[in-house]
C-alpha cells in the first residue's frame, strides 16, 4: 500500500514576492527607527560644516528613544526609553514645535539648568563667554541649490572667473576644549544681542552654525523652535554619506556623478 504523504501546496510567485518586501519593510523599519536614519540639509542654517544638498546619517540610540525615534511619530513609546543627555557641542536632529511639525537638525549648546545669552555676536555660557576667534573666510562656489539669492549681494565674490559666496567664520571653543566653525555675516541686534535665557529641566537649547541665518533656540516658534524638549531629539550626526550640488537630472544618470561634491563623503562630527 502506498504511503500517504501530504506535501505543502507552493506558494505563488506573487505571494512569495509579497512576503519577502514585507520582511524587507520591517528590517529598514527597525534599522531607521533603532539604528541608523538618513537626514538631508534643505537650508543654510547649519553653514560651514553642512550644505544644503549633504545627506547623513543619524545613529538613534545616544539619546534614548520616543515616539519621534519611529516613522511619523507613531505614538507607540510612551515618553522617553533609555534617556540620556546629549553632550554640549553634539549636532542633533530633533522635531520641531507642532506649528512646524519637521525634523530639523543643529548644535547643541545649553543643557538643563544652564543660562544662555548672546551679547555682540558672542555666546555667553553660564556668564562666561565662549571664546570666538577670526579665522579665514568660507568660501563656496554658487551652485543650483546654493545661488546668489541664498548667498546674499554683499558676499558674493569672484575668485579665478568663478562665482563664489564669501562669509566671515570663527571658530568657537565650548567648556572642555570641543570647537568648531561659525558663521557671523553681520550686526542684527535681534539675534546678536538677547535677553537671558534659562534652560528648563528636560530640555536643551541648540543653535544652527550659520548664526545670523539660523532660526533656533533664541526665537519661539514659528520664528524659531524654543527650548527643545529632549524627548523630541531623535538621535546624533555621525557623518556624511553623499552630497550634491543641485545640477543632477533624474532622467540623465551621467549628471548624478558630475553634481556629486566627493570630497564631502565620508565627513564625520
Amino acid at each position: 500500500m502506498a504511503n500517504d504523504v501530504k506535501t505543502k501546496p507552493k506558494r505563488s510567485e506573487t505571494s512569495e514576492t509579497f512576503r519577502f518586501l514585507l520582511k524587507l519593510a520591517v528590517v529598514v523599519l527597525i534599522l531607521r527607527s533603532f539604528i541608523f536614519a538618513p537626514f538631508s540639509i534643505p537650508s543654510e542654517s547649519m553653514l560651514p560644516r553642512l550644505l544644503i544638498g549633504d545627506y547623513l546619517f543619524v545613529s538613534k540610540w545616544n539619546y534614548g528613544y520616543s515616539r519621534w525615534s519611529l516613522p511619523a511619530g507613531a505614538p507607540l513609546i510612551p515618553g522617553r526609553i533609555f534617556g540620556s543627555t546629549p553632550t554640549r557641542g553634539d549636532v542633533v536632529v530633533f522635531r520641531a514645535p507642532e506649528v512646524l511639525d519637521h525634523d530639523v537638525i543643529k548644535r547643541v549648546i545649553g543643557l538643563p539648568g544652564e543660562t544662555i545669552q548672546m551679547r555682540q555676536g558672542t555666546v555667553y555660557l553660564n556668564g562666561k563667554a565662549i571664546p570666538k576667534l577670526r579665522i579665514a573666510d568660507f568660501t563656496i562656489p554658487l551652485t543650483a541649490n546654493f545661488n546668489a539669492e541664498k548667498c546674499g549681494a554683499p558676499f558674493v565674490d569672484v575668485v579665478n572667473n568663478v562665482q563664489i559666496c564669501r562669509y566671515p567664520r570663527f571658530r568657537e571653543t565650548l567648556p572642555g576644549g570641543r570647537s568648531y566653525e561659525v558663521l557671523d555675516q553681520a550686526e542684527l541686534p535681534d539675534r546678536d544681542d538677547t535677553g537671558l535665557y534659562t534652560i528648563p529641566a528636560g530640555h536643551i537649547f541648540v543653535m544652527g552654525d550659520n548664526r545670523d541665518d539660523s532660526g533656533d533656540s533664541r526665537f519661539p516658534a514659528p520664528q524659531g523652535m524654543g527650548y527643545v524638549p529632549l524627548e523630541n531629539v531623535e538621535g546624533k550626526a555621525v557623518v556624511n554619506f553623499f552630497s550634491t550640488d543641485g545640477d543632477a537630472e533624474w532622467l540623465k544618470p551621467w549628471t548624478w556623478v558630475s553634481a556629486a561634491r566627493w570630497s564631502r563623503i565620508g565627513e564625520g562630527f
